[in-house]
């Protein structure tokens, strides 16, 4: 059987609608992808918010900590670039994939100090079990540590740990599989630029799928589908939908 190369719309799409918006979720629904990613934040409140930033000053017409704000006073705020929105939470973003073949893939961030929300892994899950979307759901992120309590949680289509090249360089390809590995992840994360045919073959030889993301042009884009990644993350899904059925 033919490998397929899995297409995720990066933040919903972001060279085509605003950014993590309701708007851009409910357009890359529509296509034929296979998921679409959101990073999620908690809000003062405990409530799961969309939005890549933890703060709200680049991407909205407020400005401060995520953190600092009740999900209702999130709700009076609006999404630059759309037509008065506010940042949706998770479960409005599950409400919209839900009636969708596109699965959630959802980044777990952390603060503005760079520090893990207490208790976002399990306020997380808690939103797809409501939504009844938890199988089909891909957890993602760049602490091992969170990616591990959503793991060891069970249930999930999969998680995947993000690698930043700095980390990745520290450890090595060696140290990266050993933690991921024994953290039981199925799935690696890096950006496109690091990954080529022969460290792709190093990864798989370990048991694990491998996942980028950066993949928005043209030429990277068909050096991923040529390499046959398991998913990447575009932020034009458009794109990279027509070169994979050219093939």
């Amino acid at each position: 059987m033919e490998h397929r190369t899995l297409i995720a719309a990066h933040r919903g799409g972001l060279f085509l609608w605003p950014e993590n918006s309701a708007r851009a979720f409910r357009e890359s629904a529509r296509l034929p992808i296979e998921q679409a990613e959101c990073d999620v934040h908690l809000a003062a409140d405990g409530e799961v918010v969309v939005m890549h930033d933890a703060t709200l000053d680049r991407m909205t017409d407020a400005s401060g900590p995520v953190a600092a704000r009740s999900a209702a006073e999130l709700s009076r705020i609006r999404v630059r670039g759309t037509a008065g929105e506010a940042p949706p939470t998770l479960a409005e973003y599950l409400a919209i994939l839900g009636p969708s073949s596109v699965a959630p893939r959802i980044e777990i961030k952390s603060d503005a100090q760079r520090r893990p929300y207490p208790g976002i892994v399990g306020r997380t899950l808690a939103s797809l079990d409501a939504a009844g979307q938890r199988r089909r759901s891909w957890i993602i992120g760049f602490d091992a540590d969170t990616m591990a309590e959503a793991q060891s949680a069970g249930g999930l289509a999969g998680v995947a740990w993000l690698l930043e090249l700095p980390v990745l360089q520290d450890i090595g390809v060696e140290g990266a599989i050993a933690v991921a590995r024994g953290r039981g992840f199925p799935e690696i994360g890096m950006h496109e630029r690091v990954l080529d045919a022969g460290l792709l073959a190093r990864f798989r030889a370990a048991g694990l799928g491998v996942g980028v993301w950066g993949a928005n042009h043209e030429p990277s884009i068909r050096r991923m589908l040529d390499i046959g990644v398991d998913i990447f993350a575009t932020d034009d899904p458009q794109l990279a939908v027509r070169l994979r059925d050219e093939r």
